[in-house]
């Protein structure tokens, strides 16, 4: 999965500095567009000498380097690089590089969509020792935003309830969805599949979690078993495909990156 990156190590410890030579610049456009040079195999990030921003914010490091965001207007004087969704990152690389990636576009997605206070309007500041903004007005502290969300592999004896979305992502994936105010992870499981597809479950069962930075979530992934004959009733408006889909014919992502497809590969190896 994309945080699978040992032995290398992605250390998320806020240490407030600024970038120093050997760091790298991770700059987003208006859209959330990545700056990085995409001509070789492996990901590569501008460095201090290559751009130049007013205000950066520690993000992480990755094996002892720092990787800072910037949070102003900024400038590259190189013409390797160039701007890049997420999403189209995601499919052409992996490794380190992708899920440093993913986790600066979460914390700079956070960062710009709280620029000023929710109780008083103001403008908010960076706290001083921790991983928050605060309001010099009022007081309030503001924590990143992490949106907890399910993958649920459905089981049926030797198949799996595979699905494809309605819109966005076009690969196979498992029933998902976000957990609501008040739900258990366990009641999500059963709500989503059966909003989405009509069935019922039993026997849920937690599987790994896994850091999704490009929505903002952290994947939570279970298995669970049909009840009764499992018929599909599948909801137009967010599914385009679900049907029960036999180990031998289960076709994975085109990358190894999700939790989604290592949940369907280990049903489909017969690993669980």
């Amino acid at each position: 999965m994309i945080q699978d990156i040992s032995p290398s190590r992605l250390d998320n410890s806020y240490r407030p500095s600024e970038p120093g030579s050997t760091g790298c610049l991770l700059c987003f456009d208006s859209e959330g567009r990545l700056l990085a040079d995409t001509r070789g195999s492996v990901l590569r990030f501008p460095t201090p000498k290559e751009v130049t921003a007013q205000k950066t914010v520690y993000a992480f490091s990755l094996d002892g380097t720092g990787l800072f965001i910037a949070l102003s207007e900024h400038s590259c004087t190189s013409e390797s690089f160039g701007y890049h969704s997420i999403r189209e990152l995601r499919d052409s690389f992996g490794g380190k590089e992708i899920f440093a990636a993913f986790t600066a576009y979460h914390l700079w997605k956070w960062y710009a969509d709280n620029r000023f206070c929710g109780r008083c309007g103001e403008s908010l500041s960076l706290h001083d020792t921790e991983r928050a903004l605060r309001c010099p007005a009022c007081g309030n502290v503001i924590y990143p935003r992490i949106n907890p969300a399910v993958i649920v592999g459905v089981t049926k004896g030797d198949s799996i309830l595979i699905t494809r979305y309605a819109r966005g992502y076009a690969h196979n994936a498992l029933v998902a969805g976000f957990t609501e105010i008040g739900e258990t992870l366990e009641q999500t499981v059963a709500r989503e599949v059966m909003e989405e597809t009509g069935v019922r479950v039993r026997n849920i069962r937690y599987y790994k979690s896994q850091p999704w930075g490009m929505a903002q979530d952290l994947l939570v992934g279970f298995f669970c078993d049909a009840e009764g004959d499992g018929e599909i009733r599948m909801d137009s408006n967010e599914l385009k495909y679900a049907r029960w889909v036999p180990r031998s014919e289960i076709v994975l992502q085109p990358n190894n990156l999700s939790l989604t497809n290592e949940m369907m590969q280990v049903f489909r190896d017969g690993c669980l």
